[in-house]
């Protein structure tokens, strides 16, 4: 215990945050058992560090720890907490909780236990924890993504611009602007973004791709082999089908052709392609038609991010490809996103997007419900609005 004591006091000293999340805001720290979900890459430790600093700092009834020390393959989680309830601990922070094994079970037997103990815990997007059968109706799950283009902007000018809804863009995205244009010029900021503005790991390492195409390898590696149960030999699989991807998004998927590519069945690349999906590598666009039923091919696959693709298939980088792929990644947060008739995106079933630096049709732009987030635009007008406001969402 003294050890990990150690530990914990040496990362709040050494490993400080530059960014802070405002995650940290949204979140109820009222509730008792609490989980930080979110992919490789995106900070999910420095956000629990950042979080220990700002509201237990010096406290030593709080513990940060990282259940991938191997401490932990002898002593068991729930005898731990025991120990640490005892001395006093009240608030318990578990690092990478997918790494220990019955981690579900365990957690909630403390939960039940200890009635006054509080354990925050952050854990793989690919694990499932509010569909467990242990913990459905226990804990609340929250999602840490990577920078938005606002967070990116807020660190590179010390700025501090508020996030804004979908509504509020829609109806007032001029006079936004307009207060945003009076300190800084976005687009000055907008192409270093999409290249390398997603994953925070960018103010720390200059040969940034190849730490993405590190934390890549290492979510087909374990976060999809081992938390879906695959066997290592068919990784070559997963990652021709990322390549793949990739190398021709935004893909229409023809199933059968890609399990030709792949060599593989068509039921086996759909498994495939939610497992990459839930490790936040790619998008499934659905249908406007089929939102509902996951068992069907999506309309349209896009990469995750734009850093992404200048990572994995920089050769298949174009403007409109960045521009859909930015949009998509910035919007899809907590939305029903589908494909559209006369459009790329269909938003809440309601509101038709156009990404597009052409003229539209006079008919598009009389639409109530219908808009063009236009790229290289600093100020819309209508319904124009510029793409890069777009990444001010969250």
């Amino acid at each position: 215990m003294h050890n990990l004591y150690k530990t914990h006091i040496s990362l709040l000293n050494t490993n400080k945050g530059t960014i802070r999340r405002e995650l940290i805001d949204i979140i109820d720290w009222n509730h008792r058992l609490i989980a930080i979900k979110g992919s490789r890459g995106v900070g999910k430790t420095t956000f629990l560090l950042d979080y220990i600093r700002e509201k237990h700092h010096d406290d030593k009834t709080c513990l940060f720890i990282n259940l991938n020390n191997l401490f932990f393959t002898e002593r068991g989680l729930v005898s731990f907490v025991d120990e640490f309830y005892k001395k006093g601990g009240k608030v318990l922070l578990l690092d990478q909780i997918h790494k220990y094994p019955d981690w579900d079970i365990d957690l909630k037997t403390c939960y039940e236990k200890y009635e006054d103990l509080q354990i925050i815990f952050t854990a793989s997007s690919i694990l499932r924890i509010k569909g467990n059968a242990e913990l459905a109706d226990l804990v609340k799950v929250y999602y840490l993504n990577g920078l938005s283009f606002r967070e990116f902007i807020n660190q590179q000018t010390q700025n501090k611009f508020r996030a804004y809804s979908l509504s509020e863009i829609m109806q007032n995205h001029e006079q936004i602007v307009d207060d945003i244009l009076d300190k800084i010029r976005p687009l000055a900021y907008f192409q270093d973004y999409l290249q390398y503005g997603y994953y925070p790991s960018y103010l720390e390492n200059k040969t940034y791709n190849d730490t993405i195409l590190k934390i890549i390898n290492l979510m087909l590696e374990f976060d999809i082999t081992y938390l879906n149960q695959i066997e290592l030999k068919y990784l070559p699989k997963l990652k021709r089908l990322l390549y793949l991807i990739a190398s021709n998004a935004p893909l229409q998927p023809n199933v059968s052709k890609l399990a030709n590519s792949v060599e593989t069945s068509r039921a086996t690349i759909m498994n495939y392609l939610r497992y990459l999906q839930n490790a936040r590598l790619i998008h499934l666009l659905a249908s406007r038609n089929e939102e509902k039923d996951s068992s069907k091919k999506p309309s349209k696959l896009y990469l995750n991010n734009t850093n992404l693709l200048y990572a994995i298939s920089p050769d298949n980088v174009n403007k409109q490809h960045l521009c859909e792929t930015f949009f998509y990644n910035q919007i899809h947060g907590g939305r029903i996103v589908t494909d559209a008739q006369n459009g790329e995106f269909t938003v809440d079933k309601e509101y038709i997007f156009k990404i597009s630096e052409q003229e539209i049709d006079d008919d598009f732009r009389k639409s109530n419900n219908q808009f063009i987030a236009s790229d290289m635009i600093e100020k819309g007008k209508g319904n124009q609005i510029p793409l890069w406001l777009f990444g001010f969402m969250y």
